[in-house]
């Protein structure tokens, strides 16, 4: 088989990661990294290796280079009008999560996708981990009885520099167009997908409710300290907390609550915890299939994708619901502080709240954490007609 021929569109950043996984893959013979596009082109060193073609024209260099597969890890507004001129030249895709800023992007994205009839798969690398199958069959099996609801936690910390790292950075919206990366919905969004997976709530008609609580300790638009609580077609209540203003960075983590037992999934580690009435705690690692080696094998075998967009339809609601809430409101000069010699701001106790809302999967505010949102939020209707 002839290594297939693939483009990188965004190669700083968080791109940087997609070079080293593209050149892992060409060093097994998978694929070839064809082509590179950047504003500003990038050095040797930078490029891992042998300098492919560059361009600043992404449709000249799907053309140019004959690829057959375009990764997209652009800035979010741009994902839907990439993917498309993507599609149109019947190259498959790897677009990078969030999909889309808006669920009516996400429909475009994902309708002209199908209508070209070219693969693409979401990169919500968590969703590759062999621990998610693994969990659901337990849920199935009913190991921990029937499911009362899933939570996720995530208490990350980010200093004030990450919010400056580009123009579209902390904002919800940049030159009238949504952009919305807030703590869910970039940074922390595999909490949100994975927790929806694990119930299996994973389409937009999965999802009938949505209640937002957004805020921000840092000088930005979007949110850093927020959580969401969903309401599933299966009755199942989803709760997500996140923050990039912790005391203390820790690993985030699913938490499957059932009538007779609890699973808790630390996602980033592939690492599962089995905790159940009448057994000791039961601990088990999985491997995890990377997402473009997938999609190669999708390709070569027609293996199965693991992240198609439909897959991620329950995701983009939350987006949509994020999008329309009231704009975060910022906490009191009271509420954070700055850490000495580190540029990053502080939400005392945060912590202990995040992890009480995936323990208990109620807002910040029926926890009584004091900077909690206080405008009465409207919750996000969705209609499964």
């Amino acid at each position: 088989m002839s290594p297939v021929p693939v483009v990188l569109a965004g190669a700083r950043g968080h791109g940087r990661w997609h070079i080293a996984n593209i050149r892992r893959l060409e060093r097994a013979g998978l694929v070839r990294l064809a082509g590179i596009c950047e504003l500003t082109p990038l050095s040797e060193e930078e490029a891992g290796g042998e300098l492919p073609e560059q361009s600043a024209d992404f449709g000249a260099l799907l053309d140019s280079t004959g690829a057959r597969i375009a990764v997209i890890c652009t800035p979010i507004p741009t994902h839907t009008d990439l993917a498309l001129t993507a599609a149109r030249k019947g190259v498959h895709l790897l677009l990078e999560k969030p999909p889309a800023p808006s669920y009516a992007e996400f429909r475009r994205m994902a309708d002209g996708v199908a209508e070209a009839g070219v693969a693409c798969q979401v990169g919500f690398q968590s969703l590759g981990s062999h621990a998610v199958p693994a969990v659901r069959e337990l849920i199935a099996q009913g190991v921990v009885g029937e499911v009362v609801g899933i939570g996720g936690a995530g208490a990350w910390v980010r200093d004030e520099a990450y919010f400056r790292r580009a123009p579209w950075s902390g904002r919800r919206r940049l030159d009238g167009a949504d952009v919305i990366d807030g703590a869910l919905t970039n940074p922390l969004a595999h909490a949100v997908a994975t927790a929806l997976a694990l119930g299996g709530s994973t389409r937009a008609e999965d999802v009938t409710g949505i209640e937002t609580e957004l805020a921000h300790a840092n000088d930005i638009e979007a949110d850093d300290t927020s959580c969401v609580r969903v309401t599933t077609a299966q009755g199942h209540r989803v709760t997500v907390a996140a923050t990039l203003c912790a005391e203390r960075p820790d690993e985030p983590y699913v938490l499957v609550h059932g009538s007779s037992g609890r699973i808790t999934f630390w996602y980033k580690q592939d690492r599962v915890l089995l905790q159940r009435g009448g057994h000791g705690p039961e601990e088990y690692h999985h491997g995890r299939t990377d997402l473009l080696e997938n999609l190669v094998e999708h390709l070569t075998t027609g293996a199965a994708l693991l992240v198609p967009p439909d897959e991620t339809g329950a995701f983009m609601r939350v987006v949509e619901a994020i999008r329309l809430a009231p704009d975060p409101e910022p906490l009191p000069d009271a509420a954070w502080r700055r850490v000495p010699g580190e540029s990053r701001r502080v939400v005392p106790g945060v912590d202990s709240f995040v992890a009480a809302a995936a323990d208990t999967l109620s807002l910040y505010s029926e926890l009584g954490a004091p900077w909690a949102p206080r405008t009465e939020h409207p919750r996000y209707e969705v209609s499964t007609r």
